[in-house]
Formats: C-alpha cells, sequence, structure tokens
C-alpha cells in the first residue's frame, strides 16, 4: 500500500514547495494529537504544526464534531446578499478578543488571499478619499504569501525572481531595533505623503528564518507611523492564536494596527480559512451611497459555514484554561532548552519567543537551499520526528497539546544530531 500510494501520488499531483525530480512524498492515513501515521504504520511526532496550522493536533474530535453538525444543517451559501449565523459568531468573538481598533471582518480563503484584502483595502481607502498612495512599506526578509500582491510586498529572491517586473514596487526596511529606529522615522517622515500602508510580521518574520525583534521597538515603529497617517496592516497569520505566548502578537504592543491578518491557527488546521479584520475609519471610507465606493473582492467559499464552525470550535478550545497552560508550558520548556543550546558549539543565533524556538545550525553559508536542509530533516524523519528546517535554521513549533515528554525527546534528539554532526 505504501509503495502504491507513492506511485499514484508521483502520476498526478504536484506538490508546493518541492523539486518533484527528486522529492519523494511520505503517504500519511492519520492523525491524532500531535502525531501522525504513515502508510507503513510508522509514527511522526509533528514538530512544526503541519506548516505552522494544526495548534490543537490532528483529527480533534471537538472540531470534527462541530464541522459535522455544521454540514448536517448548512454547508456553503454565497455570501453576497446573504449572511449566516455561524459568520455572524466567529466575527463577534474575535473582535472582542482583538484590539479596540478592529471593528469589522472580512472573510476570505487562505493568509495570502488575507494579504490581498489588506492591501486593498489600504490602496482603495486613499483612493475613495481622491488621494493616490501607491507605495507600500516592509519588512526585509519578510513573508506575507504567494500570489502576486503578497509576493511584492514579500523578500524578493530565487522564488520570486521569474516575476520580478509584475511585483509592484515596495519600499523595504529593517526591522526596528535601538540602533535604527531614528534612522527609520526619518525615512518614513520623508516618504509618508505617499506610502498607503506599512505591512509586517510582528514579532517573529516566520518563512524569513524566525528571525524576532523587540516589541517595544515594533511599537515605536507603529507610532511613527500612526503619525504620519500611514496606515498599518498587521499580518498575523501565522503568529495569532497563542504562537507567541499570547493570544496574539498585538498583545504585546502599545500601539494598535488599522488592519490584521489571520489563517493557519484560524479553523485549529482543519480546513482553509482568512480573516481580514479593520477599523471602523477604514469601513466607513467605503461605506458610501456611491456604489464604485464599495470593495469589490470576493471568493466562492467566503465564510464558508464550515470553515466558521471550525473556527468556532477551535476558538473554544483554544480559550480553554488547559491550553492556555499548555502554551506557557511549552514557552517554559522552550526557553530552558533555549539556555542548554545557547552553549553549544554547533548552533548560533538561538531565539524563542512563546512557542516558537528557532536556531542557526553551524554549517557555512546561511541559505535556503544550504544543503544541511535536507541533511537535517531526513535526519529527523528517521527519528520518527517532523522537523523542516528554512535552510540551515531549524525550528520547533509544536501542537499545544504536545506531551512534555514529548516535547523533550524532541529536545533530546536535536542534541544528538548536534553531537553526531562533529
Amino acid at each position: 500500500m505504501f509503495d502504491e500510494l507513492i506511485a499514484r501520488d508521483r502520476a498526478v499531483n504536484w506538490h508546493p514547495y518541492s523539486q518533484m525530480k527528486t522529492t519523494q512524498h511520505i503517504p500519511i492515513v492519520s492523525g491524532k494529537g500531535a502525531y501522525l501515521y504513515a502508510a507503513d504504520g510508522k509514527a511522526y511526532l509533528d514538530a512544526v504544526s503541519s506548516w505552522w496550522v494544526t495548534i490543537h493536533g490532528h483529527a480533534h474530535p471537538y472540531i470534527a464534531e462541530r464541522v459535522y453538525q455544521q454540514l448536517l444543517s448548512l454547508e456553503q451559501v454565497i455570501f453576497a446578499g446573504f449572511t449566516h449565523e455561524p459568520a455572524i459568531e466567529l466575527g463577534e468573538r474575535l473582535l472582542k478578543l482583538l484590539p479596540s481598533s478592529q471593528e469589522k471582518v472580512f472573510y476570505s480563503d487562505n493568509g495570502s488571499t488575507a494579504v490581498e484584502v489588506a492591501l486593498k483595502m489600504c490602496i482603495q481607502y486613499a483612493h475613495n478619499q481622491g488621494q493616490q498612495k501607491r507605495k507600500i512599506l516592509a519588512f526585509k526578509n519578510s513573508y506575507h504569501g504567494d500570489t502576486f500582491g503578497a509576493m511584492s510586498v514579500s523578500e524578493r529572491g530565487v522564488w520570486t525572481a521569474p516575476f520580478q517586473d509584475l511585483l509592484f514596487d515596495v519600499l523595504f526596511i529593517d526591522p526596528p531595533s535601538a540602533d535604527n529606529l531614528a534612522s527609520l522615522t526619518e525615512l518614513i517622515r520623508k516618504e509618508a505623503a505617499d506610502i498607503a500602508c506599512f505591512i509586517y510580521e510582528p514579532l517573529v518574520q516566520g518563512a524569513g528564518g524566525m528571525l524576532m525583534h523587540r516589541p517595544e521597538d515594533l511599537s515605536a515603529l507603529m507610532k511613527v507611523c500612526r503619525e504620519e497617517g500611514v496606515l498599518l496592516i498587521q499580518d498575523e497569520v501565522f503568529v495569532g492564536f497563542g504562537r507567541t505566548g499570547t493570544l496574539f502578537a498585538t498583545d504585546q504592543l502599545t500601539e494598535q494596527p488599522d488592519v490584521m491578518c489571520f489563517s493557519k491557527g484560524l479553523t485549529g488546521g482543519t480546513m482553509a480559512m482568512g480573516i481580514t479584520s479593520c477599523s471602523e475609519q477604514l469601513y466607513q471610507a467605503f461605506y458610501q451611497d456611491e456604489k464604485r465606493k464599495a470593495f469589490f473582492h470576493g471568493h466562492s467559499f467566503t465564510a464558508s459555514p464550515i470553515a466558521c464552525a471550525a473556527s468556532l470550535a477551535s476558538m473554544d478550545l483554544l480559550l480553554k484554561e488547559d491550553t492556555l497552560r499548555n502554551i506557557q508550558r511549552i514557552a517554559k520548556q522552550h526557553a530552558a532548552f533555549a539556555t542548554r543550546l545557547a552553549s553549544n558549539p554547533g548552533v548560533e543565533q538561538v531565539r524563542q519567543q512563546g512557542t516558537i524556538l528557532a536556531f542557526d545550525w553551524k554549517a557555512g553559508e546561511t541559505s535556503y537551499f544550504n544543503n544541511i536542509q535536507v541533511i537535517l530533516y531526513q535526519r529527523f524523519m528517521d527519528r520518527g520526528i517532523v522537523l523542516r528546517p528554512l535552510g540551515n535554521t531549524v525550528y520547533i513549533l509544536p501542537p499545544y497539546c504536545i506531551s512534555e515528554t514529548a516535547l523533550a525527546g524532541i529536545y533530546e534528539a536535536v542534541l544528538e544530531e548536534l553531537a553526531r554532526w562533529k
């Protein structure tokens, strides 16, 4: 069965971020909690939450039951001209958890589309007021998705090279620090009249290598943008729903965004969904008698009732005391292991934020295409652990349900592989 599934898969499927000629994809038949089970019977501990989405573990029965019940009543309805209670309730409950600046939600399909929506909102916000603001401000080494707008505001490189001439111009800046805040402030004040918005990953730049910056520095930069009338898009697609140790990264900031983007953990990893929330001030620029000022954007599955049901179930689980304790327990375990790692001669730049732990494996060139990625991935897979390094950056990002013992086992495997590398 195992080999047959591989053969059938290769005959029809094209996988993401894969050189299909040299990559084999393992058939997974089931999942439970923090584990995945392959067709050959082998168990894998999912230490990356299946691309950062599965926050409560696999095949959670509570989410499954809520989705099942929703399927029995309403599976889909066009969200233009209609509405439904799951979408209303999800908007109500999410907004209560967000900063007071967030007062409306717009549904889409995934993280990239949540970002596309946010960018279009900010650009049209200026347009609806008779302004032409065309510049976007973003961090270097950022990643916001793979659609064209999201690519444009992400780091340019090998991934975007074939499309370079089709991407719009973006003003890229370094993440803020005590050393560069003055120069960043000067740049923003100089360019502000032409900047529609500033989009950023708060506290942790995920795909860029789990790069981290301090909340006080980001807050200071946000304040400058606020003073200069630059709209703030906070991309919490990755860091939202507990990843940074608080429910949202915004909980650690003193400034509030105008727009926020969510996906990944939104449905507990059950299915695709995106949300873009925004301020009342932004919404009012579209709330006009003139139809041309409406926001003309939508998706076939906007506000999918079953995705809303999954999101509501995931939120129930997230707010449980057990889950909140697990988030803090994982953060403490990570912090203790980070201290052990810091003295290891085989690693550099140990960093941690909440349930996110990352470090750079000393192995020559720091690059996504460093061959160490393939080597380390396979070594950990051989141990039954799914770790997917970003080049030579190894990160541990487990579901919140992972046991203390299982997480400790990942740490020991890392230390053993570091010793073996010598």
